[in-house]
């Protein structure tokens, strides 16, 4: 089996650890990996600006750069959606590349979904010491159907105990560019995220949206919360995440 693994923009700028522990993951399955040098952002953030031009380009670079792979896997729910979903839709009147978008689009996978249904990963490469709580990011939940498969791969691991927080399905304010064009509105949702994740006392939040993790965690900073670890499943999974 031969993967791609795109590792997303945030990922690569912000938290490389990440891609790494998906790297390991990935070849815990016997799988040979590739992460193509030439891959750049998805143009999530175009099409949701509604610069569709942009948006059709960065999606061309992708294609062309994801296509020869057996499967192509990502850790994040939002670049997901945004391949399997709106590739087509992109192209939807070209003839050329709408049967390029939609090969790639079947062959797209988010981290945790393919490790559960595809690869059945029998075992975390790590053990982990404590409680967690996982939140269920937006696209991930709503527009990929992730809930049972995280869940089942945390439950692996040795050590660990998983405590559901309120309202677990429940926006975290992050939406991309909504947090910044409603400020105030994104800190009461993520307010609201934030308190559920103290009410179950856990060590650590796990996720599978860097983004969303990003704007979790700078809340819980910034409310006081300097002990509440702020992880991506992937970082739970094959170790690596800074303490």
């Amino acid at each position: 089996m031969r993967l791609a693994l795109y590792v997303t923009c945030l990922v690569d700028l912000m938290r490389p650890s990440i891609g790494f522990a998906s790297l390991r993951l990935l070849e815990a399955l016997g799988a040979e990996v590739v992460v193509p040098e030439g891959q750049t952002c998805c143009g999530q953030p175009a099409w949701s600006a509604g610069n569709r031009a942009l948006a059709s380009d960065l999606a061309k670079q992708a294609i062309a750069e994801l296509e020869g792979f057996d499967h192509v896997v990502i850790p994040s729910g939002s670049c997901t959606d945004q391949i399997r979903h709106v590739y087509p839709q992109l192209f939807a009147d070209d003839p050329l590349w709408l049967p390029r978008a939609q090969a790639l689009a079947a062959r797209t996978h988010e981290l945790a979904s393919f490790l559960a249904d595809i690869g059945k990963l029998a075992q975390p490469l790590v053990e982990f010491s404590g409680n967690v709580t996982y939140h269920d990011s937006c696209k991930g939940l709503r527009q990929l159907g992730i809930k049972r498969q995280p869940r089942e791969l945390l439950l692996k691991v040795q050590g660990l105990t998983l405590k559901e927080m309120p309202d677990c399905e429940e926006c975290c304010g992050f939406g991309g560019a909504f947090s910044v064009q409603f400020g105030d509105i994104s800190a009461r949702i993520v307010d609201r995220k934030c308190e559920a994740i103290a009410a179950t006392g856990a060590d650590a939040v796990v996720g599978g949206d860097l983004g969303c993790l990003l704007n979790i965690e700078g809340r819980l900073r910034r409310r006081g919360d300097e002990k509440t670890r702020v992880l991506h499943i992937a970082e739970v999974l094959a170790g690596g995440a800074a303490e």
